[in-house]
Protein backbone atom coordinates (compact mmCIF):
# COMPACT_ATOMS: atom_id res chain seq x y z
CA UNK A 1 0.00 0.00 0.00
CA UNK A 2 1.38 3.21 -1.03
CA UNK A 3 1.93 5.95 1.71
CA UNK A 4 -1.47 8.20 -0.03
CA UNK A 5 -3.24 5.80 1.05
CA UNK A 6 -1.85 5.57 4.52
CA UNK A 7 -2.15 8.98 4.65
CA UNK A 8 -5.54 8.73 3.72
CA UNK A 9 -6.51 5.74 6.76
CA UNK A 10 -5.74 8.37 8.98
CA UNK A 11 -6.80 11.24 7.79
CA UNK A 12 -8.96 12.37 10.91
CA UNK A 13 -6.05 12.86 12.74
CA UNK A 14 -5.52 16.52 13.86
CA UNK A 15 -1.45 15.89 13.22
CA UNK A 16 -2.05 14.46 9.40
CA UNK A 17 -0.72 18.77 8.30
CA UNK A 18 2.39 18.20 10.70
CA UNK A 19 3.75 15.48 9.05
CA UNK A 20 2.14 14.83 5.58
CA UNK A 21 5.14 16.63 4.27
CA UNK A 22 5.66 14.12 1.06
CA UNK A 23 4.02 10.96 0.14
CA UNK A 24 7.56 9.52 0.08
CA UNK A 25 7.90 9.00 3.64
CA UNK A 26 7.01 5.66 4.85
CA UNK A 27 4.29 6.52 7.55
CA UNK A 28 3.65 3.15 9.50
CA UNK A 29 1.42 2.61 12.37
CA UNK A 30 3.13 0.15 14.38
CA UNK A 31 5.87 -1.80 14.61
CA UNK A 32 7.42 -4.80 15.59
CA UNK A 33 10.41 -6.85 14.10
CA UNK A 34 11.84 -9.34 11.51
CA UNK A 35 13.90 -11.09 13.79
CA UNK A 36 11.38 -11.70 16.90
CA UNK A 37 8.84 -14.81 15.82
CA UNK A 38 6.51 -16.21 17.71
CA UNK A 39 6.76 -20.51 18.22
CA UNK A 40 4.31 -22.69 20.02
CA UNK A 41 5.37 -23.67 23.06
CA UNK A 42 4.56 -27.20 24.11
CA UNK A 43 2.20 -27.59 26.17
CA UNK A 44 0.56 -23.99 26.06
CA UNK A 45 0.20 -20.59 23.82
CA UNK A 46 2.82 -19.26 21.85
CA UNK A 47 5.58 -17.61 23.35
CA UNK A 48 7.88 -14.90 21.90
CA UNK A 49 11.88 -16.41 20.66
CA UNK A 50 14.28 -13.55 20.53
CA UNK A 51 16.47 -14.06 17.89
CA UNK A 52 18.68 -10.09 18.58
CA UNK A 53 21.33 -10.57 15.75
CA UNK A 54 25.13 -10.23 17.37
CA UNK A 55 27.41 -8.44 15.54
CA UNK A 56 29.24 -11.64 14.09
CA UNK A 57 27.13 -12.15 11.44
CA UNK A 58 26.70 -8.53 11.19
CA UNK A 59 27.12 -8.99 7.17
CA UNK A 60 24.55 -11.22 6.82
CA UNK A 61 22.40 -8.43 8.51
CA UNK A 62 23.54 -5.78 6.95
CA UNK A 63 22.52 -7.38 3.33
CA UNK A 64 18.52 -8.54 4.89
CA UNK A 65 18.37 -4.72 5.65
CA UNK A 66 18.98 -3.13 2.29
CA UNK A 67 16.94 -5.63 0.52
CA UNK A 68 14.46 -3.99 2.98
CA UNK A 69 15.73 -0.41 1.70
CA UNK A 70 15.44 -1.54 -1.68
CA UNK A 71 11.56 -2.62 -0.93
CA UNK A 72 10.89 0.55 0.67
CA UNK A 73 12.16 2.08 -2.51
CA UNK A 74 10.30 0.22 -4.97
CA UNK A 75 7.07 1.08 -3.41
CA UNK A 76 7.66 4.86 -3.64
CA UNK A 77 8.75 5.18 0.17
CA UNK A 78 11.81 6.91 0.62
CA UNK A 79 13.84 5.29 4.05
CA UNK A 80 16.49 8.31 4.77
CA UNK A 81 13.73 11.34 5.41
CA UNK A 82 14.27 14.92 5.02
CA UNK A 83 13.05 16.20 8.04
CA UNK A 84 10.69 15.67 11.10
CA UNK A 85 7.94 18.03 12.85
CA UNK A 86 8.13 17.26 16.50
CA UNK A 87 5.76 18.67 18.63
CA UNK A 88 7.90 17.52 21.90
CA UNK A 89 10.77 15.46 23.57
CA UNK A 90 10.53 12.15 25.31
CA UNK A 91 11.31 13.89 28.56
CA UNK A 92 8.79 16.62 27.97
CA UNK A 93 5.72 14.16 27.29
CA UNK A 94 6.39 12.34 30.56
CA UNK A 95 6.85 15.71 32.52
CA UNK A 96 3.37 16.67 30.93
CA UNK A 97 0.79 13.78 31.10
CA UNK A 98 3.13 12.63 34.42
CA UNK A 99 -0.52 13.44 36.08
CA UNK A 100 -2.74 10.15 33.72
CA UNK A 101 -3.40 7.55 36.32
CA UNK A 102 -2.78 3.78 34.64
CA UNK A 103 -5.23 3.06 32.13
CA UNK A 104 -6.31 6.57 31.42
CA UNK A 105 -6.04 8.24 27.57
CA UNK A 106 -5.61 12.26 26.70
CA UNK A 107 -8.16 13.39 24.64
CA UNK A 108 -6.95 12.59 20.67
CA UNK A 109 -8.67 15.62 19.48
CA UNK A 110 -6.44 18.07 22.23
CA UNK A 111 -3.64 16.25 22.79
CA UNK A 112 -1.88 14.73 19.75
CA UNK A 113 2.24 14.64 19.68
CA UNK A 114 4.54 13.75 17.65
CA UNK A 115 8.05 12.74 18.59
CA UNK A 116 11.05 11.25 16.79
CA UNK A 117 14.29 9.26 18.02
CA UNK A 118 15.62 5.67 17.56
CA UNK A 119 13.86 1.97 18.43
CA UNK A 120 16.18 0.71 21.12
CA UNK A 121 13.46 -2.24 22.21
CA UNK A 122 10.69 -3.44 21.66
CA UNK A 123 8.17 -6.58 21.95
CA UNK A 124 5.22 -7.89 20.37
CA UNK A 125 1.95 -9.87 21.98
CA UNK A 126 -0.36 -11.05 18.77
CA UNK A 127 -2.52 -7.65 17.89
CA UNK A 128 -0.14 -5.74 20.27
CA UNK A 129 3.62 -3.99 19.50
CA UNK A 130 5.30 -1.82 22.32
CA UNK A 131 8.54 -0.16 20.82
CA UNK A 132 11.34 1.95 22.76
CA UNK A 133 11.69 4.78 21.42
CA UNK A 134 14.79 6.95 22.19
CA UNK A 135 15.69 10.83 21.80
CA UNK A 136 18.45 12.66 23.16
CA UNK A 137 16.04 13.79 26.37
CA UNK A 138 15.17 10.11 27.08
CA UNK A 139 12.83 7.23 26.46
CA UNK A 140 9.21 6.54 26.08
CA UNK A 141 7.27 3.63 24.84
CA UNK A 142 5.29 3.77 21.31
CA UNK A 143 2.10 1.57 22.36
CA UNK A 144 0.91 0.16 18.31
CA UNK A 145 -2.58 -1.90 18.49
CA UNK A 146 -3.45 -3.32 15.62
CA UNK A 147 -7.20 -2.06 15.93
CA UNK A 148 -6.23 1.34 15.33
CA UNK A 149 -4.48 0.21 12.07
CA UNK A 150 -5.44 -0.90 8.49
CA UNK A 151 -6.05 -4.57 8.31
CA UNK A 152 -2.70 -5.29 6.37
CA UNK A 153 -0.47 -2.40 8.08
CA UNK A 154 0.45 -4.03 11.33
CA UNK A 155 2.22 -7.36 9.66
CA UNK A 156 3.34 -5.46 6.66
CA UNK A 157 5.51 -3.12 9.21
CA UNK A 158 7.13 -5.58 11.24
CA UNK A 159 8.97 -7.02 8.43
CA UNK A 160 10.07 -3.22 7.68
CA UNK A 161 11.20 -2.10 11.08
CA UNK A 162 14.55 -2.97 13.10
CA UNK A 163 15.59 -2.08 16.36
CA UNK A 164 18.14 1.14 15.32
CA UNK A 165 15.80 2.58 12.93
CA UNK A 166 15.45 6.08 13.99
CA UNK A 167 11.69 7.07 13.42
CA UNK A 168 9.11 9.68 13.56
CA UNK A 169 5.23 8.78 15.53
CA UNK A 170 2.12 10.94 15.92
CA UNK A 171 -0.31 10.11 18.34
CA UNK A 172 -2.43 10.59 21.56
CA UNK A 173 -1.08 9.96 24.86
CA UNK A 174 -1.93 6.90 27.37
CA UNK A 175 -0.62 5.17 30.32
CA UNK A 176 -0.73 1.22 30.12
CA UNK A 177 -2.23 -0.43 32.85
CA UNK A 178 0.93 -0.98 34.25
CA UNK A 179 1.74 2.32 35.10
CA UNK A 180 3.95 2.78 31.20
CA UNK A 181 3.30 6.15 29.66
CA UNK A 182 3.84 5.99 25.84
CA UNK A 183 2.34 7.54 22.77
CA UNK A 184 -0.58 5.64 21.10
CA UNK A 185 0.60 5.50 18.12
CA UNK A 186 -2.15 6.61 15.12
CA UNK A 187 0.67 6.81 12.30
CA UNK A 188 4.46 6.21 12.55
CA UNK A 189 7.38 7.08 9.73
CA UNK A 190 10.72 5.79 9.08
CA UNK A 191 13.03 8.61 9.22
CA UNK A 192 16.29 6.57 8.65
CA UNK A 193 17.04 2.99 7.77
CA UNK A 194 19.64 1.05 10.14
CA UNK A 195 21.88 -1.04 8.21
CA UNK A 196 24.27 -2.24 10.96
CA UNK A 197 22.87 -4.20 14.33
CA UNK A 198 22.73 -2.44 17.25
CA UNK A 199 25.16 -4.75 20.38
CA UNK A 200 22.86 -7.11 22.22
CA UNK A 201 20.63 -5.39 25.10
CA UNK A 202 21.83 -7.46 28.10
CA UNK A 203 25.54 -7.14 27.32
CA UNK A 204 25.92 -3.47 25.57
CA UNK A 205 29.25 -2.65 23.80
CA UNK A 206 31.41 -3.89 26.15
CA UNK A 207 35.09 -4.27 24.25
CA UNK A 208 37.03 -1.06 25.56
CA UNK A 209 38.78 -0.63 22.50
CA UNK A 210 35.47 -0.67 20.56
CA UNK A 211 34.20 1.60 22.78
CA UNK A 212 36.93 4.23 21.72
CA UNK A 213 37.21 3.83 18.03
CA UNK A 214 33.48 3.16 17.28
CA UNK A 215 31.87 6.18 20.26
CA UNK A 216 28.69 6.39 18.51
CA UNK A 217 27.71 3.34 18.87
CA UNK A 218 29.47 3.30 22.59
CA UNK A 219 27.03 6.23 23.49
CA UNK A 220 23.52 4.24 22.05
CA UNK A 221 24.32 0.68 23.53
CA UNK A 222 25.52 2.98 26.74
CA UNK A 223 23.33 5.91 27.51
CA UNK A 224 25.37 6.88 30.50
CA UNK A 225 28.48 7.66 27.79
CA UNK A 226 26.72 10.60 26.18
CA UNK A 227 25.39 11.56 29.39
CA UNK A 228 29.46 12.13 30.71
CA UNK A 229 29.50 14.28 27.52
CA UNK A 230 26.70 16.72 28.45
CA UNK A 231 28.18 17.17 31.79
CA UNK A 232 31.38 17.84 29.74
CA UNK A 233 29.43 20.77 27.73
CA UNK A 234 28.25 21.75 31.43
CA UNK A 235 31.53 21.96 32.90
CA UNK A 236 33.11 23.93 29.62
CA UNK A 237 30.26 26.58 29.70
CA UNK A 238 30.29 26.99 33.75
CA UNK A 239 33.71 27.43 33.25
CA UNK A 240 33.44 30.82 30.68
CA UNK A 241 30.65 32.08 32.99
CA UNK A 242 33.10 32.13 35.76
CA UNK A 243 35.88 33.54 34.09
CA UNK A 244 33.40 36.06 32.20
CA UNK A 245 32.10 37.42 35.28
CA UNK A 246 35.09 38.54 36.62
CA UNK A 247 36.16 40.18 33.79
CA UNK A 248 37.71 38.43 31.27
CA UNK A 249 37.05 38.57 27.76
CA UNK A 250 37.94 35.59 25.56
CA UNK A 251 40.44 35.23 22.69
CA UNK A 252 41.96 33.13 19.79
CA UNK A 253 45.31 32.94 19.71
CA UNK A 254 47.55 30.63 16.96
CA UNK A 255 47.62 26.74 16.56
CA UNK A 256 50.23 26.60 13.87
CA UNK A 257 53.12 28.50 15.10
CA UNK A 258 56.38 29.37 13.99
CA UNK A 259 58.31 28.16 17.58
CA UNK A 260 56.66 25.60 19.81
CA UNK A 261 56.57 27.76 23.46
CA UNK A 262 55.22 27.97 26.80
CA UNK A 263 55.81 24.82 28.00
CA UNK A 264 58.99 21.97 27.33
CA UNK A 265 57.12 19.43 25.45
CA UNK A 266 57.50 17.34 22.20
CA UNK A 267 55.67 19.26 19.60
CA UNK A 268 54.03 17.71 16.14
CA UNK A 269 55.89 19.22 13.24
CA UNK A 270 54.26 20.11 10.13
CA UNK A 271 55.59 21.43 6.90
CA UNK A 272 53.59 24.65 5.15
CA UNK A 273 54.44 24.40 1.29
CA UNK A 274 53.50 27.95 0.20
CA UNK A 275 55.58 29.77 3.07
CA UNK A 276 58.39 26.67 2.62
CA UNK A 277 58.87 26.37 6.53
CA UNK A 278 58.10 23.99 9.14
CA UNK A 279 55.35 24.59 11.27
CA UNK A 280 54.57 23.18 14.91
CA UNK A 281 51.05 22.50 16.82
CA UNK A 282 50.67 24.57 19.92
CA UNK A 283 52.19 22.73 23.11
CA UNK A 284 50.28 25.92 24.90
CA UNK A 285 48.38 28.92 24.44
CA UNK A 286 50.83 30.49 26.79
CA UNK A 287 52.97 32.80 24.82
CA UNK A 288 50.41 34.34 22.34
CA UNK A 289 47.99 35.36 25.56
CA UNK A 290 50.99 37.50 27.42
CA UNK A 291 51.31 38.97 23.67
CA UNK A 292 48.09 39.84 24.77
CA UNK A 293 48.73 41.76 27.84
CA UNK A 294 51.80 43.52 25.69
CA UNK A 295 49.04 44.56 23.83
CA UNK A 296 47.05 46.34 26.44
CA UNK A 297 44.57 43.41 27.50
CA UNK A 298 44.51 43.14 31.22
CA UNK A 299 42.00 40.00 31.37
CA UNK A 300 42.09 36.98 28.66
CA UNK A 301 41.83 33.56 28.42
CA UNK A 302 41.14 30.63 26.06
CA UNK A 303 39.67 27.42 25.67
CA UNK A 304 41.48 25.50 23.22
CA UNK A 305 42.98 22.39 22.33
CA UNK A 306 46.50 21.50 23.00
CA UNK A 307 48.89 18.95 21.17
CA UNK A 308 51.93 17.31 22.59
CA UNK A 309 53.59 14.48 20.84
CA UNK A 310 54.18 12.46 23.91
CA UNK A 311 53.35 8.77 25.48
CA UNK A 312 49.45 7.62 25.95
CA UNK A 313 48.19 6.80 28.93
CA UNK A 314 44.74 7.01 31.16
CA UNK A 315 45.94 10.70 31.58
CA UNK A 316 47.24 11.66 28.85
CA UNK A 317 46.18 11.97 25.28
CA UNK A 318 48.11 13.85 22.67
CA UNK A 319 45.43 16.12 22.19
CA UNK A 320 43.91 18.01 24.96
CA UNK A 321 41.55 21.02 25.73
CA UNK A 322 42.89 23.61 28.66
CA UNK A 323 42.05 26.87 29.79
CA UNK A 324 44.87 29.48 30.12
CA UNK A 325 44.09 33.09 31.81
CA UNK A 326 46.14 35.41 32.39
CA UNK A 327 45.34 38.53 34.41
CA UNK A 328 47.64 42.00 35.09
CA UNK A 329 48.63 43.16 38.18
CA UNK A 330 47.72 40.13 40.31
CA UNK A 331 50.26 37.45 41.19
CA UNK A 332 49.59 33.92 42.01
CA UNK A 333 47.73 34.16 45.25
CA UNK A 334 45.14 35.51 43.06
CA UNK A 335 44.73 32.66 40.94
CA UNK A 336 44.59 30.37 43.60
CA UNK A 337 41.73 31.85 44.65
CA UNK A 338 40.24 31.72 40.90
CA UNK A 339 40.97 28.09 40.71
CA UNK A 340 39.24 27.11 43.66
CA UNK A 341 36.35 29.36 41.89
CA UNK A 342 36.72 27.69 38.84
CA UNK A 343 36.67 24.13 40.08
CA UNK A 344 33.92 24.50 42.93
CA UNK A 345 31.50 26.38 40.58
CA UNK A 346 31.84 23.41 38.05
CA UNK A 347 31.42 20.50 40.59
CA UNK A 348 28.46 22.19 41.43
CA UNK A 349 27.15 22.92 37.95
CA UNK A 350 27.19 18.94 37.89
CA UNK A 351 26.61 18.24 41.00
CA UNK A 352 24.67 20.82 43.09
CA UNK A 353 26.93 19.79 45.87
CA UNK A 354 30.89 20.11 46.87
CA UNK A 355 31.25 16.41 48.11
CA UNK A 356 32.08 13.76 45.15
CA UNK A 357 32.89 10.18 44.73
CA UNK A 358 35.94 9.65 42.31
CA UNK A 359 36.77 5.90 42.08
CA UNK A 360 35.35 5.42 45.55
CA UNK A 361 36.99 7.99 47.26
CA UNK A 362 35.08 10.65 48.84
CA UNK A 363 36.76 13.93 48.00
CA UNK A 364 35.93 17.48 49.58
CA UNK A 365 35.90 20.85 47.54
CA UNK A 366 34.62 23.03 50.42
CA UNK A 367 37.46 25.87 50.37
CA UNK A 368 40.23 26.84 51.15
CA UNK A 369 42.24 23.83 50.03
CA UNK A 370 45.18 23.38 51.67
CA UNK A 371 48.26 25.51 50.64
CA UNK A 372 52.08 23.92 50.72
CA UNK A 373 54.87 24.57 49.69
CA UNK A 374 56.76 21.97 47.74
CA UNK A 375 60.18 21.83 50.08
CA UNK A 376 57.50 20.67 52.94
CA UNK A 377 55.51 18.30 51.70
CA UNK A 378 58.55 16.15 50.91
CA UNK A 379 60.25 16.60 54.23
CA UNK A 380 56.96 15.08 55.42
CA UNK A 381 56.80 12.47 53.32
CA UNK A 382 60.67 11.36 53.30
CA UNK A 383 62.53 13.75 56.06
CA UNK A 384 64.87 15.18 53.98
CA UNK A 385 65.41 18.84 54.19
CA UNK A 386 66.30 20.10 51.07
CA UNK A 387 67.23 23.57 52.19
CA UNK A 388 69.56 22.37 54.33
CA UNK A 389 71.83 19.97 51.62
CA UNK A 390 73.27 23.21 50.16
CA UNK A 391 74.70 22.73 46.41
CA UNK A 392 76.66 19.41 46.39
CA UNK A 393 74.15 17.68 44.00
CA UNK A 394 76.36 14.38 44.54
CA UNK A 395 75.64 14.63 48.42
CA UNK A 396 71.98 15.55 47.54
CA UNK A 397 71.63 12.66 46.02
CA UNK A 398 73.46 10.22 47.95
CA UNK A 399 70.88 11.13 51.21
CA UNK A 400 68.33 10.78 49.02
CA UNK A 401 68.75 7.35 48.07
CA UNK A 402 69.50 6.68 51.68
CA UNK A 403 66.27 8.13 52.97
CA UNK A 404 64.00 6.51 50.34
CA UNK A 405 65.51 2.96 50.89
CA UNK A 406 66.85 0.36 49.50
CA UNK A 407 63.51 -0.80 47.82
CA UNK A 408 63.37 1.81 45.25
CA UNK A 409 62.21 1.30 41.77
CA UNK A 410 65.15 0.96 39.49
CA UNK A 411 63.72 3.45 36.72
CA UNK A 412 63.44 6.07 40.12
CA UNK A 413 66.64 5.27 40.97
CA UNK A 414 67.88 6.00 37.75
CA UNK A 415 65.82 9.28 37.20
CA UNK A 416 67.39 10.32 40.42
CA UNK A 417 71.02 9.28 39.23
CA UNK A 418 69.73 11.81 35.86
CA UNK A 419 69.08 14.76 37.71
CA UNK A 420 71.13 17.77 36.65
CA UNK A 421 70.33 20.29 39.65
CA UNK A 422 69.03 20.57 43.49
CA UNK A 423 66.46 21.95 42.06
CA UNK A 424 65.59 18.77 39.42
CA UNK A 425 66.12 16.39 42.56
CA UNK A 426 63.79 18.06 44.38
CA UNK A 427 61.31 18.10 42.07
CA UNK A 428 61.77 14.54 41.43
CA UNK A 429 61.24 13.15 44.90
CA UNK A 430 58.01 15.48 44.96
CA UNK A 431 56.46 13.57 41.56
CA UNK A 432 58.10 9.79 43.26
CA UNK A 433 57.29 9.88 46.93
CA UNK A 434 54.39 12.98 47.25
CA UNK A 435 52.39 13.58 44.36
CA UNK A 436 50.55 10.23 44.14
CA UNK A 437 49.33 10.65 47.90
CA UNK A 438 47.39 14.25 47.65
CA UNK A 439 44.25 12.93 46.82
CA UNK A 440 42.44 15.81 48.71
CA UNK A 441 42.91 19.15 46.82
CA UNK A 442 46.41 20.89 47.83
CA UNK A 443 48.06 23.55 46.20
CA UNK A 444 51.71 23.16 45.82
CA UNK A 445 54.13 26.00 46.40
CA UNK A 446 57.27 27.47 45.46
CA UNK A 447 59.07 25.67 42.88
CA UNK A 448 62.54 25.04 41.64
CA UNK A 449 63.73 28.27 39.12
CA UNK A 450 65.26 25.25 37.05
CA UNK A 451 61.78 23.47 36.06
CA UNK A 452 59.79 27.32 36.18
CA UNK A 453 61.52 29.38 33.47
CA UNK A 454 58.10 31.34 32.63
CA UNK A 455 57.79 32.00 36.48
CA UNK A 456 59.05 35.31 38.63
CA UNK A 457 61.67 34.64 41.23
CA UNK A 458 60.32 34.14 44.58
CA UNK A 459 60.48 37.33 46.28
CA UNK A 460 61.83 35.68 49.51
CA UNK A 461 63.16 32.33 48.70
CA UNK A 462 66.63 32.49 46.36
CA UNK A 463 66.51 29.25 43.80
CA UNK A 464 62.42 29.09 43.99
CA UNK A 465 59.66 31.03 42.31
CA UNK A 466 56.20 31.57 42.80
CA UNK A 467 54.61 29.15 40.87
CA UNK A 468 51.63 26.63 42.18
CA UNK A 469 50.15 23.48 40.81
CA UNK A 470 47.21 22.02 42.07
CA UNK A 471 46.76 18.21 42.52
CA UNK A 472 43.55 16.83 43.18
CA UNK A 473 43.77 12.58 43.38
CA UNK A 474 47.07 12.19 43.01
CA UNK A 475 47.52 13.87 39.85
CA UNK A 476 48.38 17.67 38.53
CA UNK A 477 44.87 19.52 37.34
CA UNK A 478 46.26 23.26 37.49
CA UNK A 479 49.05 25.32 36.61
CA UNK A 480 50.16 28.90 37.98
CA UNK A 481 52.89 31.36 38.13
CA UNK A 482 53.44 34.77 38.94
CA UNK A 483 54.68 35.96 35.65
CA UNK A 484 57.90 36.30 34.94
CA UNK A 485 58.29 39.97 33.02
CA UNK A 486 61.94 40.70 33.04
CA UNK A 487 62.76 40.29 29.09
CA UNK A 488 66.12 39.76 29.91
CA UNK A 489 66.01 37.08 32.64
CA UNK A 490 63.80 35.62 30.28
CA UNK A 491 65.94 35.45 27.49
CA UNK A 492 68.66 33.66 29.91
CA UNK A 493 66.48 31.39 31.37
CA UNK A 494 64.86 30.43 27.60
CA UNK A 495 68.43 29.95 26.09
CA UNK A 496 69.39 27.90 29.41
CA UNK A 497 66.58 25.63 28.35
CA UNK A 498 67.78 25.47 24.67
CA UNK A 499 71.24 24.59 25.90
CA UNK A 500 69.85 21.74 27.94
CA UNK A 501 67.58 20.34 25.59
CA UNK A 502 70.29 20.24 22.44
CA UNK A 503 72.74 18.74 24.78
CA UNK A 504 70.77 16.04 25.42
CA UNK A 505 69.24 15.25 22.24
CA UNK A 506 72.59 15.46 20.52
CA UNK A 507 74.18 12.92 22.73
CA UNK A 508 70.82 10.33 22.39
CA UNK A 509 71.43 10.31 18.46
CA UNK A 510 75.83 9.98 19.31
CA UNK A 511 74.91 7.02 21.08
CA UNK A 512 73.08 5.25 18.85
CA UNK A 513 75.12 2.36 16.46
CA UNK A 514 73.02 1.34 13.46
CA UNK A 515 72.00 4.09 10.67
CA UNK A 516 68.37 2.28 11.32
CA UNK A 517 67.81 3.34 15.30
CA UNK A 518 69.97 6.33 14.31
CA UNK A 519 67.13 7.70 11.78
CA UNK A 520 63.87 6.17 13.97
CA UNK A 521 65.56 8.11 17.23
CA UNK A 522 65.99 11.57 14.46
CA UNK A 523 62.29 11.14 14.33
CA UNK A 524 61.59 11.05 17.39
CA UNK A 525 63.97 13.93 18.66
CA UNK A 526 63.11 17.42 18.03
CA UNK A 527 64.48 20.45 18.13
CA UNK A 528 63.94 23.46 20.71
CA UNK A 529 63.90 27.13 19.54
CA UNK A 530 63.69 30.89 20.92
CA UNK A 531 60.68 32.47 20.31
CA UNK A 532 62.50 35.71 19.27
CA UNK A 533 58.91 37.65 18.65
CA UNK A 534 57.80 36.79 22.36
CA UNK A 535 60.85 37.96 23.62
CA UNK A 536 60.57 41.16 21.33
CA UNK A 537 57.16 41.43 22.73
CA UNK A 538 58.43 41.24 26.60
CA UNK A 539 61.15 44.62 25.73
CA UNK A 540 58.21 46.56 24.96
CA UNK A 541 56.70 45.67 28.38
CA UNK A 542 54.09 43.68 29.86
CA UNK A 543 52.60 44.63 33.44
CA UNK A 544 52.83 42.43 36.32
CA UNK A 545 50.23 39.49 36.12
CA UNK A 546 49.48 36.16 37.29
CA UNK A 547 48.58 33.28 34.85
CA UNK A 548 46.68 29.60 35.51
CA UNK A 549 46.23 26.46 33.01
CA UNK A 550 43.49 24.39 34.47
CA UNK A 551 43.57 20.73 31.95
CA UNK A 552 39.56 20.18 31.13
CA UNK A 553 40.02 17.08 30.90
CA UNK A 554 41.35 15.82 34.39
CA UNK A 555 38.26 18.05 35.81
CA UNK A 556 35.84 15.78 33.52
CA UNK A 557 37.14 13.02 34.64
CA UNK A 558 37.29 13.90 38.43
CA UNK A 559 33.41 15.35 38.22
CA UNK A 560 32.35 12.35 36.05
CA UNK A 561 34.11 9.87 38.22
CA UNK A 562 36.12 8.38 34.74
CA UNK A 563 39.26 6.46 35.17
CA UNK A 564 40.73 7.20 32.21
CA UNK A 565 40.91 10.66 30.10
CA UNK A 566 39.91 8.15 26.96
CA UNK A 567 36.29 8.46 29.02
CA UNK A 568 36.10 11.66 28.73
CA UNK A 569 37.13 12.54 25.38
CA UNK A 570 34.76 11.46 22.74
CA UNK A 571 36.73 10.60 20.00
CA UNK A 572 40.50 9.87 21.63
CA UNK A 573 43.88 9.03 19.55
CA UNK A 574 44.46 5.35 19.34
CA UNK A 575 46.84 2.99 17.46
CA UNK A 576 46.10 1.50 14.23
CA UNK A 577 43.64 -1.35 14.36
CA UNK A 578 45.10 -4.18 13.18
CA UNK A 579 43.34 -6.05 10.78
Amino acid sequence: MDAVRLWSLSSSHPLKQLIRTTTTRLVIRCCSSSSTRTAPKPGGRGRRLSTSTSTSDKDAVRAIRLNKVQELRSKGLEPYAYSWERTHSANQLQDIYKHLGNGEESKPENDGVSIAGRIVARRAFGKLAFLTLRDDSGTIQLYCEKERLADDQFDQLKSLVDIGDIVGATGSIKRTEKGELSVYVNSFAVLTKSLLPLPDKYHGLTDVDKRYRQRYVDMIANPEVADVFRKRAKVVSEIRKTVESFGFIEVETPVLQGAAGGAEARPFVTYHNSLGRDLYLRIATELHLKRMLVGGFEKVYEIGRIFRNEGISTRHNPEFTTIEMYEAYSDYESMMNMTEEIVTRCALAVHGKLTLDYQGVEIYLERPWRRETMHNLVKEATGITFNELGNDLQVAKEVTLKNLGADLDYKYKSSIEACSSIGHLLNEVFEIVVEPKLVQPTFVLDYPIEISPLAKPHRRHAGLTERFELFICGRELANAFSELTDPMDQRRRLEEQVRQHNEKRAAAISGIDSAEDKREETDESYEVTLDDDFLTALEYGMPPASGMGLGIDRLVMLLTNSASIRDVIAFPVLKIQQQ
